[in-house]
């Protein structure tokens, strides 16, 4: 049964045509990944299926029956409330039905003939809904999720970013809607919860479309993958290794056939130019006919805008550039305490730990954007910091790339500007955008370029990873080996970060 049946959608922001005349069909039980480079329209496609974007054109048609649900990291949460009155509110409706029970039942005990046989319906629809297990089952979500080590007494108001991005996730898995749609739900997870998730999704007998740049994740949780190329949609059966090798396959067979093509419009070409003007120019302008009837295949060698970062170097000495004194970091409260560690010249460190912990709070303290709460950090005088911040926050959502930086670099001609941006993977279509229609890949790459232009010796960089493909993140990657000054980076992406690190400090409480 179809669940979703999207046909003929055409869609284009600004210059660029993100899908053209493409279809898509989402059936019952259907696990898709949804995968392509950053700017192929992901997060765009998401919200069509939800009805957030309406396309340029196209028909969609959902299923009547079936309930959609999509994660929304953005989503409004009462004031004063705690996580666990949070996720029960995903069973509100059944509350309301164990309300009308209980009211019916002391009607029935007050001598209403009517109300037992009304109440014992309702008691029926909710063990057919397992009410009685909903406390069971918030507490695995919640541990699989990593939540309970936060408390789920905890008001929401108190917790992180990632800790209410997980918070919101659960809710939406708690009310196991027809249809999920997630966009890049592992960004906040730990290896360990993003496993969890997996196992989770890949047993869920509804459907799901997900968005995600983590191949295992993938790996492990879909049955089927839709690719967004060239504005097609493409699904593949099968797991995301399968769809890989299928694709390489079908990439490997059109070059061959893009190849005999253009041997023939050579050869025909050289029998029109000779024969022309000779006994056999009935025959050349037939050829033609022929020629200019043709169908002709793309060159496959026209690849996506792949990205190459190079950070602009200060020189760099032995000595210590970084020196933490029992450091103790929060806000109203301290969420890490007695912190003490070292980083020399030209060193490259990892810190890793459980999402919500505080390292995000760390990085803030370090760049001074908020107030130590107890001990000291002292930087040498020698060191020019560089800071990539994981929020996708800007001043102004209506400004393009080109503006952004531009106004960050105001003597850089804007040619230059081009070609930094174009460098960094933003296409010039992409640059003349609003920053806020930009999708999340994208906005971070324009991050990153305001980075590489700021000359520095010590990056300090808050999960520069978490919106980007698998070309920018090897790009990144490539760069920050490259790189001889100090980096201190925030990452749970292991696959990123093995491999040139010097040190890893993993936080614990």
């Amino acid at each position: 049964m179809s669940l979703l049946d999207i046909k003929d959608l055409s869609h284009s922001f600004g210059d660029k045509q993100l899908f053209k005349e493409t279809e898509f069909q989402l059936n019952k039980g259907e696990h898709i990944g949804i995968v392509g480079p950053n700017g192929a329209g992901k997060s765009t496609f998401i919200k069509i299926c939800t009805g957030q974007i309406t396309p340029d054109s196209g028909q969609i048609f959902r299923h009547p029956a079936a309930s959609f649900g999509c994660l929304d990291q953005y989503a409004q949460m009462k004031e004063n409330i705690t996580i666990s009155d949070f996720l029960k509110s995903a069973f509100q409706s059944l509350f309301i039905k164990e309300e009308q029970m209980n009211l019916l039942y002391s009607k029935a005990a007050a001598g209403d003939e009517k109300a037992l046989p009304a109440a014992a319906r309702l008691q029926e629809q909710l063990e057919l809904h397992d009410f009685y297990q909903i406390d069971t089952r918030i507490e695995q979500a919640a541990a699989g999720l990593g939540l309970l080590t936060i408390g789920l007494e905890c008001p929401v108001e108190k917790i992180s970013g990632g800790q209410r991005a997980r918070v919101i996730l659960a809710k939406l898995l708690l009310e196991q809607p027809s249809v999920l749609l997630l966009d890049e739900p592992t960004n906040f997870l730990d290896k360990e919860h993003v496993s969890w998730l997996a196992d989770y999704l890949s047993g869920l007998p509804s459907a799901f479309l997900v968005v995600s740049h983590d191949n295992e994740f993938l790996e492990q949780s879909v049955n089927r993958v839709c690719d967004i190329h060239n504005g097609r949609l493409t699904k593949y059966y099968g797991t995301y290794s399968d769809f890989l090798k299928k694709k390489t396959f079908l990439q490997e067979e059109y070059i061959r056939r893009y190849s005999f093509q253009q041997k023939k419009i050579k050869e025909t070409e050289e029998f029109i130019r000779k024969n022309m003007a000779g006994r056999k120019s009935k025959m050349a302008r037939g050829r033609k006919k022929q020629l200019n009837r043709m169908e002709r295949m793309e060159n496959p060698d026209v690849t996506e805008n792949r990205p190459c970062f190079n950070f602009s170097q200060l020189p760099v000495t032995n000595a210590d550039h970084l020196s933490v004194r029992h450091l103790s970091v929060g806000y109203q409260y301290p969420l890490l305490s007695g912190l003490q560690f070292s980083a020399k010249g030209g060193q490259k460190i990892v810190i890793t730990g459980f999402n919500g912990i505080g390292k995000s709070t760390l990085l803030k303290t370090l760049t001074n954007q908020i107030p130590a709460l107890d001990g000291s950090f002292s930087f040498s005088e020698q060191v020019t910091i560089g800071y990539f911040e994981q929020d996708l926050i800007w001043d102004d959502t209506t400004r393009t790339p080109l503006q952004i930086v531009s106004d960050c670099y105001p003597s850089l001609p804007i040619k230059k500007v081009r070609q930094h941006l174009a460098q960094c993977g933003i296409s010039s279509c992409h640059a003349g955008q609003e920053i806020g229609s930009l999708s999340g890949g994208e906005q971070c790459k324009v991050k990153l370029c305001l980075l590489t232009l700021k000359p520095c010796n010590f990056l300090i960089m808050d999960e520069p990873t978490n919106h980007l493909d698998a070309a920018a993140k090897e790009a990144l990657k490539n760069a920050l080996k490259d790189f001889t000054g100090t980096v201190l980076v925030v990452s749970h992406e292991e696959n990123f970060y093995c491999g040139w690190v010097d040190r890893m400090i993993q936080i614990q409480k």
